[in-house]
């Protein structure tokens, strides 16, 4: 088994790190963010790095779809599972909400101790609008097949039958969360985990106290420690593709939707103070 490492790791163990930043599903107005279908080829190309001693998520994200954090989380465990390979988690600015759930996908899970850590809840949020447009004199239309098919209209008054609707569809989707995390962590969270599931969000810190992180630490030295000095950390960059549809921008009435698109995801962003 000796010579068989060493014949393995000869000249440093290879850890393939995987980045993820940014908000995770559509960032806004048909913007797209952090989504499996994006970056799927890169996590498929991290496991299928050679003479890997472990897998690393570097994450740095405020949250957002519940359904592409869960999809990336499940691909992640898959693979991870199929290979029997490690899969190591660190927080960088903010692992919150569906980035927590992404830093769940991992066996150990590091952040600093400054990072923002949990917000274990589910957020909707909106604007009315029935003040302002009877002000301006304006009529709202809406024509429907299907008595709910308007539900939460920003330019009709609140239903609250559609607020009970809305309500019982986040607490479905916040036990979904609390099921991840009980499965990820389990007795690490200590008696006291339901208590960790009101949307909090805490520091890096006190977080390895809650059991949601293992310690504070960051890539290169946590896995420098772990594997040794020699260890070679291979970024997995994101196919150029997918960078062109995050960042690239375009001439006309689409320069206007991506600065909209920024504010909105900004924020997101706000929401933990950065």
């Amino acid at each position: 088994m000796g010579n068989w490492l060493a014949k393995r790791f000869a000249g440093g163990p290879v850890v393939p790190v995987l980045r993820f930043s940014g908000v995770i599903g559509q960032a806004g107005l048909g913007r797209k963010g952090l989504t499996l279908e994006d970056l799927n080829d890169s996590i498929e190309r991290a496991f299928k790095t050679k003479k890997k001693a472990a897998v690393a998520l570097s994450i740095n994200s405020p949250g957002g779809s519940p359904v592409q954090s869960a999809l990336i989380a499940a691909r992640i465990r898959a693979l991870a599972e199929e290979q029997d390979v490690p899969v190591y988690a660190f927080c960088e600015d903010v692992a919150a909400s569906g980035g927590y759930w992404l830093a769940c996908a991992a066996d150990h899970i590091y952040a600093e101790s400054a990072s923002i850590v949990g917000s274990i809840g589910v957020i909707s949020a909106g604007f009315g609008f029935t003040e302002l447009i009877a002000k301006a004199g304006v009529e709202r239309r809406v024509h429907t097949a299907g008595k709910s098919k308007a539900m939460l209209d920003p330019f009709s008054p609140e239903d609250p039958k559609d607020v009970e609707r809305l309500t019982a569809i986040q607490e479905d989707v916040h036990e979904q969360f609390k099921d991840w995390i009980r499965e990820r962590r389990g007795a690490r969270l200590g008696e006291k985990a339901n208590e960790l599931f009101d949307g909090t969000f805490w520091t890096g810190r006190k977080a390895v106290e809650l059991g949601l992180t293992d310690g504070v630490g960051n890539l290169h030295g946590v896995l420098r420690e772990k594997f040794g000095e020699k260890v070679k950390l291979r970024q997995i960059k994101l196919a150029r593709g997918w960078l062109q549809k995050r960042f690239g921008v375009n001439h006309g009435g689409e320069i206007a939707s991506q600065v909209l698109a920024t504010i909105e995801e900004r924020a997101v962003w706000s929401r933990y103070g950065l």
